[in-house]
This record gives C-alpha cells, sequence and structure tokens, in this order.
C-alpha cells in the first residue's frame, strides 16, 4: 500500500526581492492554490470523459478547453512557487490530501449533473484566487499578487461559460 502523501516545506535560496518570511508565507499559499487547480483540472476532465446526453458535443469541448486553461494556471502556480524558493507540491495525492474543494459529483452524467458540481468548485477556486490576491498583496509581493489576478481573471471567465448553460433566457 503506497504510504500517504506529505508535502515538502524546503525553501532553497534566492535573490528574489522577497524577505525569505514573507517567501515561506507566499510558498505556502502558492501550495494551497496548486492542490485546488491540480484538483480541479483532474474533476474537469473526469466530467469531459464521462458526459453523456443532450448538448455532448458542445459541453465535451467546454470542458476540455477549461481544463487546458486550469493545466497552464496549475504550471503558472507550481513554476512561482519554485521561482520563489519553494517546492511545488504538486503530486496528485498531495493535491487530494490538501485540496479545499468538494468531491466531484460522481454519480453525475448529463450535463447540468455535471454543470453544477463544476460550478461550485470553480466557483470555490474562484474566490480563494481571489483572496489569495489580498494575501499575497499583503506580503508585500505585487509580482504574486498580479499572477493570482490574472489567474482570477481567467477562472471567472470560464465560470461564466459554464454558467450561462445552467441559465434560462
Amino acid at each position: 500500500m503506497a504510504k500517504p502523501a506529505t508535502a515538502t516545506h524546503r525553501v532553497y535560496p534566492s535573490s528574489i526581492g522577497v524577505p525569505e518570511n514573507n517567501r515561506q508565507a507566499l510558498i505556502a499559499l502558492l501550495n494551497a492554490r496548486l492542490a485546488d487547480s491540480s484538483d480541479l483540472r483532474s474533476q474537469v476532465k473526469w466530467a469531459h470523459w464521462n458526459l453523456k446526453g443532450m448538448h455532448f458535443i458542445q459541453l465535451h469541448e467546454l470542458f476540455d478547453s477549461i481544463a487546458a486553461h486550469l493545466e497552464d494556471q496549475t504550471d503558472t502556480i507550481a513554476e512561482r512557487t519554485t521561482t520563489l524558493g519553494g517546492v511545488a507540491n504538486g503530486t496528485v495525492r498531495e493535491a487530494a490530501a490538501k485540496s479545499g474543494l468538494k468531491e466531484a459529483d460522481l454519480t453525475a452524467s448529463d450535463g447540468a449533473s455535471m454543470l453544477k458540481f463544476l460550478v461550485h468548485n470553480v466557483a470555490h477556486h474562484a474566490n480563494a484566487m481571489r483572496q489569495a490576491v489580498q494575501e499575497s498583496d499583503d506580503l508585500g509581493d505585487a509580482i504574486t499578487t498580479d499572477l493570482f489576478t490574472q489567474l482570477t481573471r481567467e477562472l471567472d471567465k470560464d465560470l461564466w461559460f459554464l454558467e450561462a448553460h445552467l441559465t434560462t433566457a
């Protein structure tokens, strides 16, 4: 049996102009968002693979597009973590152990059910990113603040695309 995931909290030397104590807090913040991003990407891919019913191709392609956005965002978060001298705790097991998201509705198969849990979890992730904007700003790292702002903007757009399918005109 595999051992439970344990996150690594090493910090490597860095000449980045952020105080070490702040870097450690930023690395922890980035790793928390990395866990959510990795988890969310896997949930979106699960929905993409298992979708059935009306509007299949439209939602199948939308889910794949959102998963691709999350893949890029996950990489950006992990690379910022290591740029600050940290270790990106991004294995599947680490993400599962640390994610703040609800589990996907594994009984879902139709578009409406898939959209319901995805809207909830994308919104949760976007709002956690929004909070990370403020926290990173409080830690004096404008670059990480900008990163979180950009990712929040992208997540808000994906959320809009998902919610639009649930809204009646």
